[in-house]
This record gives C-alpha cells, sequence and structure tokens, in this order.
C-alpha cells in the first residue's frame, strides 16, 4: 500500500525551478533580449557541462551515489555528441549527411539508457558497481556505433519508419517514434518507482526526463537549448544528492525531524535569550518489550508529529532514542509553559489504534471492508518535559541542555507524565492515563 503521506512537493521544488530555469533561458524572449547577460550566460554554459560531470561526478562517488554519476556521465555524452552536429548545422546552415542518424540514435538511446541506470540501485561494492554500469555503457554505445558505420542507411531507415500512423502528427514529427515510446517508458518506470520509494533523488530522476525531451526537441531549433538544458538536467541530479546527504546528517530518518547535529548548529547561533525543554517518551522500553519494536517505532512517529506541530514558536528535534528537544529562541519559562503543557496533554490524549496482527487483512480494499470488525486495542503514551532556560547561572547551550535534564528527571521521580521547570516543584498531572488500555 502507498504511503501518501511520504508524498511532498518539496522533493520536485529544486529540480522543477532548475528545469524551468532552463526553458526560461532558451526561450527567444528569455536573457537573449538583453546583450550583456545573454553573452554572460553563453560564456557560462561553454564550461559548464564539463565542470558539472567532474565536480559532481566527484561529489557522487564520495557519497557513494553511482546511479547518479553514471546519469552526469550519459547526459555529458548525448551533450558532448550532439553538440558537433548543431554547431556544424549553425555554422554552415545545413545539415551533414550523417546528422540524422547521429540524432535518431542519441534520441533513442539517451532515454533508454538514462532509464536502465535510473531505475537501476546502487549494490554494496562501489568498485563492482561502476565496472558492471561501465560495462552496460560500452557495450550499448559500441554496438550502436558499429551498426552506424557498417550499416547506416539501414539503420536510418529502420530508425525513422513510421510503424503506427495513427501517432503521426505535427505534434509528433520532431522525433523518431521510438524516441517518445522510450521517453514513455522511462517516464513510467521512473514514476513507479518514486511511488514506491519516494526520494528526492527519485523525484529529481523524474523530472529531468521531461527537461531531456524539452531538449532534444529543442536542439536545432532554440540555438542554446542542448547546452543550457543539459546543464541543467545535470545540475537538478547534483543537487538531489546534496539534498539527500543533507538529510541524511541532520534530519532524523525514522522520525523525519532535525537531528542532534542540526539542534548542535542551531544552538551555536542562538542569542540571549532561550529556553530549551527536554522530552522523554515515559516507559518506553516497556512499551517496547510489550508490544514490539514496530510498535515503538510508530509510537516515536506519532510524539514527532505532535512535536512538530508544538506551538509557541518553539522548533523539535530528535536528541537520541526516545528522548527529543524542543527550542524557544527568545523566550522566558514563564511564556513556553503553556504551550509545553498543551503539547504533553495534546500527546496524552492521543489514542493509537493497534490491530490484531492475525486479524490484518492483506490489502487496502480488505482493510476498508473490515473497519470496524477487526479485534484491535488502543493504546496511549504519555511524556515527561524538563524545561530550562539561560541564566547568569546557566550561560552555556549545553549547561541549560543539563538543567532541562536536571528538570526532566524530577519530573518522572514526581510520577512522569507532567512538566517541570528547572528551579521549581514538579507540577501535579491534570490527568493521569496508563500505558495502555484495551
Amino acid at each position: 500500500m502507498l504511503n501518501t503521506a511520504a508524498y511532498r512537493l518539496s522533493h520536485f521544488l529544486s529540480s522543477i525551478m532548475l528545469i524551468l530555469a532552463g526553458v526560461v533561458l532558451t526561450s527567444q524572449q528569455g536573457f537573449a533580449s538583453i546583450t550583456w547577460l545573454h553573452s554572460f550566460f553563453s560564456t557560462l554554459f561553454e564550461v559548464l557541462p564539463i565542470l558539472l560531470l567532474g565536480l559532481g561526478g566527484l561529489l557522487c562517488l564520495f557519497y557513494g551515489r553511482t546511479r547518479q554519476a553514471a546519469l552526469l556521465i550519459v547526459v555529458y555524452l548525448s551533450h558532448y555528441i550532439l553538440a558537433n552536429e548543431a554547431d556544424y548545422f549553425r555554422t554552415h546552415g545545413v545539415v551533414r549527411e550523417s546528422t540524422a542518424l547521429t540524432f535518431h540514435m542519441c534520441s533513442l538511446l539517451l532515454p533508454l539508457l538514462y532509464g536502465v541506470y535510473a531505475a537501476w540501485s546502487e549494490r554494496a561494492q562501489l568498485v563492482q558497481d561502476l565496472v558492471a554500469r561501465s560495462a552496460v555503457l560500452i557495450a550499448v554505445t559500441g554496438v550502436a556505433v558499429a551498426m552506424a558505420r557498417r550499416y547506416p542507411d539501414d539503420v536510418l531507415q529502420w530508425l525513422v519508419a513510421i510503424r503506427v500512423e495513427q501517432l503521426q502528427g505535427p505534434l509528433t514529427q520532431a522525433l523518431i517514434q521510438f524516441s517518445y515510446a522510450a521517453f514513455a517508458l522511462t517516464f513510467l518506470v521512473l514514476l513507479i518507482q518514486y511511488l514506491r520509494h519516494p526520494r528526492v533523488l527519485h523525484a529529481s530522476q523524474l523530472v529531468a526526463v521531461l527537461g531531456l525531451y524539452w531538449m532534444l526537441l529543442n536542439t536545432f531549433m532554440l540555438p542554446e537549448a542542448l547546452v543550457v538544458m543539459s546543464s541543467m538536467v545535470m545540475l537538478a541530479l547534483i543537487v538531489a544528492v546534496a539534498q539527500e546527504a543533507y538529510q541524511m546528517a541532520f534530519l532524523d530518518e525514522l522520525t523525519g525531524l532535525p537531528g542532534r547535529r542540526a539542534l548542535n548548529e542551531r544552538m551555536a547561533r542562538l542569542g540571549r535569550n532561550y529556553v530549551i525543554a527536554m522530552t522523554d517518551v515515559d516507559h518506553f522500553k516497556k512499551f517496547n518489550d510489550t508490544y514490539g519494536h514496530d510498535v515503538g517505532d510508530q509510537v516515536l512517529r506519532m510524539v514527532a508529529s505532535q512535536l512538530r506541530k508544538v506551538s509557541g514558536g518553539g522548533t523539535a528535534y530528535r536528541y537520541g532514542g526516545e528522548e527529543f528537544t524542543v527550542l524557544y529562541p527568545g523566550k522566558s519559562i514563564s511564556e513556553c509553559l503553556p504551550h509545553l503543557e498543551a503539547l504533553r496533554r495534546n500527546i496524552e490524549e492521543y489514542r493509537m489504534r493497534l490491530r490484531d496482527k492475525q486479524s490484518r487483512p492483506e490489502d487496502a480494499k480488505r482493510g476498508r471492508n473490515q473497519r470496524g470488525q477487526s479485534k484491535s486495542q488502543h493504546v496511549s503514551v504519555a511524556i515527561s518535559i524538563g524545561v530550562a532556560e539561560r541564566s547568569d547561572e546557566h550561560r552555556d547551550p549545553q549547561e541549560v541542555i543539563k538543567a532541562a535534564d536536571q528538570a526532566l528527571y524530577k519530573a518522572k521521580e514526581a510520577g512522569r507524565n507532567r512538566v517541570v521547570a528547572y528551579g521549581q516543584k514538579a507540577v501535579p498531572a491534570t490527568r493521569r492515563k496508563a500505558v495502555a488500555t484495551r
């Protein structure tokens, strides 16, 4: 069953912006009307593809993204091959005999190779993965070049032959019919890939297919279409690698909240007034032992979702394990306590429904039909919160965290499920609930 909550517009945002920027830069109404700006971008894009291939390839290999490195090579090779033909056409105003064959073969092999590499997941062994991908590229291009040189006329006739008359029209004359089929197949495969595994990398690969399609359509029609769009596609792939690298370093994979490293970076830029709250899920080990780690992970995600909605200007971070941190820049304890108490109450009142594993349906349709009939139980969890603020006694953020930890221990000693400020007595909880109720 698809997890619709994992699909995010942010996965596509950077790639879409880059591809749209490429369309604008190459349009006749774009930067061409401004002479000096057009000259600047023309000079930049002359060297940009090779720079992106070198620097981007190193970045991909550093993070073990051999798939993206292979995609960069495929896009660059296509740009390099087609650029020679396009330059000759613009210089002499005529098309060479080899141009049609070269263009049509690229329009077929580019989407196919791109689709194969984009759907080909990385393997554990980096060197073996690179060797395998290189072997495929060499074999495919080698066979294509050999056939083009040995049987140029036969290959060209086979490529340009119209096999489905109904699909031929004014909008489908720029490329051969095989190319449209290859792009459609690649787009479908990568769409399924993203739907099954929503990631920034998969989203960028999907959007880049549209950029490559637009590039081929306008290779000979717009002067800068080839170099600009190939650069934007390569840049979109590289930015996606950087985005995922950032997420790996600064975002917690389970909860989606900023992690410990992000918290440390933020604390280094705090002002003179701030409040730090340390939060811990009560009896979490007992809950894990009773219901299992899968349900425990669901609890952590639920708590994280409530923390993400904390009011009062706070930002939540996962500190580690079942501990979370809420940071309030420019606030005092008196301003934050009502919001933290509301957070505690929301989590206490949230009831999670657990379905019996034996009666769990195999698919979503059966689940809808069995809704309200299957045996299930509801569980609820509670959190304890310790709060501290910067003061003359605690000037450093790490000292404030230690003070908040001390307040958290007091909250647990006083019976858990409550908010306790450093230096104050434990405030009794307004209501207590069992960790699990049937």
